[in-house]
């Protein structure tokens, strides 16, 4: 028979709650709340929310303390027991589902895949999904819950944070959002511990950044107590929590060619949401990935820039958005204010900030297609040291402000253009704009000078992909020495990167500035211009050699005169010499090869007397050039051989790419087809590993020749046509001119007289406007081709074909949009 004990359990079970019962033992025992709480380790409003009904379903580890304080036998402990069970199940309010996705979620399979597999196999249990405001964290944050919704069987649990202002109803909001009912308690997390004990769930905090440190707290405490519990977090800044696992969110992808324009997420999101705003801009697909490449795929900046399309053209759009990106506004007038323009949601992260991070923040917008930590260090104000600059770059990067990209070995930090562009508008509002430019630009200065040491050299390749990652820099800080009249600036930047200007073919934008930087020097005062004298000379050097690399024959001639004359003066032999060498070059492609000769005999001379080999090289190297240029095939191979020798002894890499260029057109000429193929292919994969144009386009223009002697004019058609290309993008019409002429030799094979007297009319044309003639070593294969032309056709047409030639742009023929007087049979884009 059971014992009055268990039968009044049995009854207290059957006739009062949890609380009732407690309290019964309680007075039973002669407790007070103070005492009992004492003896079992309990807080008093513990044991009151207990009694009265405010706290229900104590755990486990909570009723042992209780039944141990109280003395309770088998039978009252297995009631007590009973009584929290019977109210577990009936006092858990539902958990927060996640909301339901408004629209479909475009793309992210390769995100969603990393993420799931991380939390589904519980390769973690607290992922941070982190990113810049707008990036899509929230959308994928609901994609990913319900993915791996079926891995916890106890749930999934949304707490929205976004909303919340106050630290204090953080834990609130996450208590009810487990389904328990709110009570003011000190312990409430350790609660909220209890209340999910060893269920398998997932808890989602949504939008954490602006309370990251108190949900970091809950986080932990969650994690310590609930052994099956899983977190999944999103957030602009990470919790930094030991155990912590952090997915960067990417912005869309981009279409790099038209071929992934339609597969594009960017395209895809903008296109479904132009739609949706009654405008289908599918059949402008190339303006719409304009629009998406300047949003650099940020899935909020292209739904608001989507919005736009009820009042504009898909065109209008994308040149607004070229020069500003304040049309990226009037989202949703329900949701939150940081959702309703990109303005809103990079301020929201920017409040965030310390004085100190706001103050960086502003100061590296000068920054322009990223930087490095030195850079960041020299453009800090008050001489920031580079672990200062570390410090602050990391913390940035931890708020999602700053991306960084790891390559070859070099950790390089950016910003996205939005938000670029809102850190420029508190640089601007804090009037320290020119101040942060000023120091921008002697950054780079310097470092294009350090630059000029290196272009030469076994170090050659890295400084050029060092220099090329940092054009845009350099072009800000041109820009800006150029605006306000910094001459010294200008003229040390300019001259410092003509060589860098010349080795990956930026011709005209390195003569425009060394142009401008030079009628700045020219206002410098006089007593000022002493100072300047050497830079000046290097300027007018770049400025006469870049002018002569685009043809400017008497513009080179002149700036190269003065910066010969400017060297002397300064007893500069190594400057003087390499003046000699440019100024032969203009006297070669003028065909005065006597004079070229001459000039580079004394170039030689010069260098000799420093001792310095690389210079030797290049002299022998040009005369070499000259030599098989004018026919004299033995003594340019025998030249360009010692100066291959020593560019591989010295580590020149444009060097030897021009020393194989030379000996093979030396072998084609001489019809040794297998060597001169073999050598011009190892110059041109040097030539593209170091990104020297020229080298590329004059390696392409002879193995076409060298396709074309072997009768496959197809594969000739392809290598001289990218030749003219490269040759028409640089500016070099000399070479433009040969280029068009070998093709027209291919158009006679393919029985396309018509067409090669059009190709052989343009390349007399561009030889007549830069006053340059046909070089003796092509003439032979030239005459042939128009004599085989010419017998091939009416004089009447030839004519007519030669001179359309003559008149069209060299544009539009290296284009293959001839003008309409062409021949029909130039109106293709390829037709030979």
């Amino acid at each position: 028979m059971p014992s009055d004990g268990s039968r009044r359990g049995s009854d207290d079970v059957q006739g009062a709650g949890f609380g009732g019962l407690l309290r019964r033992h309680r007075r039973e025992a002669g407790l007070s709340q103070e005492k009992l709480a004492e003896l079992a380790g309990l807080s008093v409003d513990a044991i009151a929310a207990l009694e009265r009904g405010r706290r229900r379903a104590p755990r486990a580890h909570t009723l042992r303390l209780l039944a141990d304080a109280l003395r309770l036998g088998d039978a009252d402990v297995a009631a007590l027991t009973a009584a929290a069970r019977q109210e577990a199940d009936t006092a858990r309010l539902p958990l927060r589902q996640p909301p339901a996705p408004i629209s479909e979620l475009i793309g992210r399979t390769t995100e969603l895949t990393a993420t799931t597999r991380m939390l589904g196999q519980r390769i973690t249990r607290l992922l941070t999904l982190t990113g810049p405001g707008g990036v899509g964290k929230t959308r994928l944050t609901l994609a990913l819950a319900g993915r791996v919704a079926d891995n916890f069987p106890d749930g999934v649990c949304w707490v929205p944070l976004a909303s919340v202002t106050d630290s204090a109803a953080v834990a609130p909001t996450a208590a009810t959002s487990v389904g328990m009912h709110l009570l003011e308690s000190s312990r409430l997390v350790e609660e909220i511990a209890e209340q999910i004990g060893r269920s398998t769930m997932l808890l989602v905090f949504d939008n954490c950044s602006h309370q990251v440190a108190t949900v970091g707290r809950i986080c932990a405490t969650l994690l310590e107590h609930c052994p099956n519990l899983s977190i999944l977090a999103s957030s602009r800044e990470l919790l930094r929590l030991p155990g912590e696992s952090v997915y960067v969110v990417p912005a869309l992808s981009l279409p790099h060619d038209a071929d992934q324009l339609a597969s594009s997420e960017a395209v895809r999101l903008f296109v479904e949401r132009a739609t949706a705003r009654g405008y289908d801009p599918t059949g402008q697909l190339d303006q719409v990935a304009r629009v998406v490449r300047r949003l650099e795929g940020m899935p909020l900046a292209i739904e608001l820039a989507a919005a736009r399309m009820n009042v504009m053209t898909i065109e209008e759009l994308a040149t607004e958005l070229e020069t500003s990106f304040s049309i990226l506004a009037g989202g949703s007038p329900t949701a939150s204010p940081r959702q309703q323009s990109m303005y809103g949601a990079i301020e929201w992260s920017h409040a965030l900030l310390t004085r100190t991070e706001r103050d960086a923040f502003a100061q590296l917008s000068v920054f322009a297609g990223g930087w490095t930590l030195g850079a960041a260090a020299a453009v800090m104000p008050g001489g920031a040291t580079r672990v200062e600059a570390l410090d602050l770059i990391g913390r940035l990067a931890d708020k999602s402000l700053i991306r960084v990209v790891r390559r070859g070995g070099v950790a390089r930090y950016y910003m996205l253009g939005v938000i670029r562009e809102f850190a420029a508008d508190q640089l601007r509002a804090s009037g320290e704009t020119d101040e942060a430019a000023a120091r921008h630009a002697r950054y780079y200065v310097e470092l294009a000078e350090e630059s000029e040491s290196h272009l030469r050299g076994p170090d050659q390749g890295e400084w050029l992909e060092r220099l090329e990652g940092e054009l845009s820099n350099l072009r800000a800080a041109m820009t800006w020495a150029l605006r306000t009249g910094a001459a010294t600036e200008a003229l040390r930047l300019a001259g410092g990167l003509w060589l860098f200007c010349y080795l990956r073919g930026h011709y005209a934008e390195g003569s425009q500035w060394l142009e401008r930087a030079l009628q700045l020097g020219d206002s410098v005062p006089p007593e000022q211009i002493a100072d300047l004298s050497a830079v000046c000379a290097k300027a007018n050097l770049g400025a006469g050699t870049l002018a002569f690399l685009q043809c400017e024959y008497d513009a080179a001639t002149a700036r190269l005169q003065t910066a010969l004359r400017q060297y002397k003066e300064l007893e500069d032999p190594a400057g003087t010499a390499l003046v000699l060498q440019r100024l032969g070059g203009v006297a070669r492609e003028r065909g005065d090869y006597e004079a070229a000769e001459d000039l580079h005999c004394e170039s030689y001379d010069l260098y000799e007397s420093l001792g310095d080999r690389g210079g030797m090289a290049w002299a022998h190297n040009h005369l070499g050039f000259v030599a098989w240029l004018r026919g004299d095939l033995e003594i340019g191979e025998r030249r360009c051989r010692r100066a291959r020798d020593s560019f591989r002894v010295v580590g020149d890499g444009e060097g030897l790419a021009w020393s194989l260029i030379s000996l093979g057109a030396i072998a084609q000429y001489g019809g040794e087809l297998v060597e001169a193929e073999d050598l011009l292919q190892e110059s041109l994969a040097l030539s593209q590993r170091l990104g020297y144009r020229e080298g590329v386009a004059w390696s392409m223009n002879l193995l076409g020749i060298i396709e074309r002697r072997r009768g496959l004019t197809e594969r000739a058609v392809h290598l001289l046509d990218e030749s003219l290309a490269e040759h028409r993008d640089l500016g070099d019409r000399w070479r433009s001119a040969s280029v068009l002429e070998e093709l027209a030799a291919v158009a006679q094979q393919r029985e396309r007289s018509e067409y090669a007297a059009f190709l052989l009319g343009a390349a007399d044309g561009v030889r007549d406007v830069i006053g340059a003639p046909v070089p003796v070593i092509e003439k032979a294969d030239r005459e042939a081709t128009r004599a085989a032309v010419e017998a091939s056709l009416e004089r009447r047409a030839f004519r007519a074909a030669w001179s359309a030639g003559r008149a069209a742009p060299l544009a539009a023929v290296a284009d293959g949009y001839p003008p309409p007087g062409a021949p029909s049979a130039a109106r293709t884009r390829d037709p030979l």
